[in-house]
């Protein structure tokens, strides 16, 4: 790529690298995940560089790197628009937005549609739209372009859609097979599993089922680490 060919992206994390730089993973519209090296960008920060503060999570840059080994060198940066304020439990929902790209995707893998969600997932949660419903959406739409998405909309015995006044076993790769037993605890109910289909408001009555269904269905390809952000999150709420 060529030095000053400027790309949309976002930082997802970043740390400390050597005495003055830092190493960002980045989210970019046209190459997917890559780390960068910020050369000087902390030294930068202590003089006030408006590019080192550019270099923030929810920030939309533009960026443009060099290099030719997989971790390629930041040359030049600028601010693609204004971003966006989250603060409380929506900056708690961005860092695991953030988490879940960076456990769940590979490197340089190109996804316009991920690109898309996670942009426009971080704008409405600056906003007043519900941040159950947006997560939801997200995990599912994430879940979707990485082929591990099961069906949400029909029993998986039966092929019958499903019906919002049944609850649901869940079978993690075949989808929802209707419970003899409904009052059983892991039971889910069609309202739910359709509203999560259609990307449709999640009542607040079924915002604990939904994320608990969600979790079951992330666990798999999260592994046994836990993600940091969640612990964060419990914390803020005291567990």
């Amino acid at each position: 790529m060529n030095r000053d060919q400027l790309q949309a992206g976002f930082v997802l994390h970043r740390r400390d690298y050597g005495d003055t730089s830092l190493l960002i993973e980045a989210l970019s519209a046209a190459h997917g995940r890559l780390p960068l090296i910020a050369k000087g960008a902390r030294r930068a920060r202590r003089r006030g560089s408006s590019q080192a503060a550019l270099l923030q999570p929810f920030v939309p840059l533009l960026l443009a790197w060099s290099g030719r080994g997989e971790v390629k060198t930041l040359t030049r940066i600028e601010a693609a628009g204004p971003a966006p304020v989250l603060v409380g439990d929506a900056l708690y929902c961005g860092f695991y937005v953030n988490e879940l790209l960076m456990r769940l995707t590979e490197r340089q893998d190109v996804d316009p549609v991920i690109f898309g969600a996670y942009q426009g997932t971080i704008e409405a949660l600056a906003g007043d739209a519900s941040a159950d419903t947006l997560l939801r959406r997200f995990e599912l739409r994430l879940l979707g372009q990485l082929g591990y998405r099961p069906p949400l909309d029909r029993d998986a015995d039966t092929g019958v859609p499903v019906s919002p006044e049944q609850r649901y076993l869940f079978d993690l790769e075949r989808g929802p097979i209707r419970a003899e037993q409904p009052d059983l605890v892991e039971a889910v109910s069609g309202e739910t599993l359709l509203a999560l289909d259609a990307g449709a408001d999640i009542p607040s009555h079924r915002a604990r089922e939904a994320r608990n269904l969600l979790r079951r269905l992330l666990a798999p390809h999260l592994g046994e680490r836990p993600l940091f952000s969640r612990a964060l999150f419990a914390g803020r709420r005291g567990g």
